[in-house]
């Protein structure tokens, strides 16, 4: 697997790099993506993104296709990872890029070469509208200290959803006020978009520091 472009954010003297990987639908310089890239990058981490094979295609092409299979997507991410280092790397992403950086923290456990910390934004505990196909195998062993940053009623994984599972210890969550899968709240919250993409960086900055 060829290692794929990079778009840097921040000083390359941090001590700790972030790579953050988009979700399915949209590619590494969406608006959300840049938000939090310029935000962690603000707040001290050199923030990396990539692309998926798929999603640089498309973007090539403009010819719109579904996501790669899930080995192609973890190839990706091993290439990544074995590009930085990984006791010095946080990983993670938008949903689908997100859940894939968790499968692969737990591929490098079994290497014994574990990265630092994961950071999911909106994980997607189930496909929509199918509560009952939860995508959290790999969740209930997972020894690599994780963040998920989740909206109250985000519909792939609720507040009230989550309470209900069984996950790892090592997983920590960080809940935004009324928001859905891009944290977005409706306007009778009295919480705006910005505050909760705010709140969420916080908490990464926070969570990094602390490891």
């Amino acid at each position: 697997m060829s290692l794929p472009d990079f778009l840097l954010n921040g000083s390359k003297s941090s001590t700790t790099t972030v790579v953050l990987a988009h979700g399915a639908g949209a590619p590494m310089n969406s608006l959300y993506m840049q938000a939090f890239a310029e935000g962690l990058a603000y707040r001290g981490f050199q923030v990396a993104r990539f692309e998926f094979p798929y999603m640089h295609e498309r973007c090539q092409t403009g010819i719109k296709k579904p996501p790669n299979r899930a080995p192609i997507l973890l190839q990706t991410w091993a290439a990544v990872i074995d590009h930085f280092r990984p006791d010095n790397l946080i990983i993670g992403g938008k949903s689908m890029g997100g859940r894939m950086a968790s499968m692969s923290a737990a591929e490098y456990e079994l290497k014994n070469t574990p990265v630092k910390g994961v950071v999911c934004l909106g994980y997607p505990f189930h496909p929509t509208g199918k509560p009952e196909k939860l995508r959290t195998e790999h969740l209930v062993s997972l020894k690599t200290p994780t963040l998920i940053c989740q909206g109250e009623r985000d519909t792939l994984g609720t507040l009230e959803d989550v309470k209900s599972y069984s996950l790892s210890k090592s997983i920590r969550y960080h809940w935004l006020t009324d928001g859905d899968h891009g944290f977005k709240p409706r306007k009778k919250s009295g919480v705006t978009e910005q505050q909760n993409w705010d709140s969420a960086m916080d908490a990464i900055a926070t969570f990094a520091g602390n490891l």
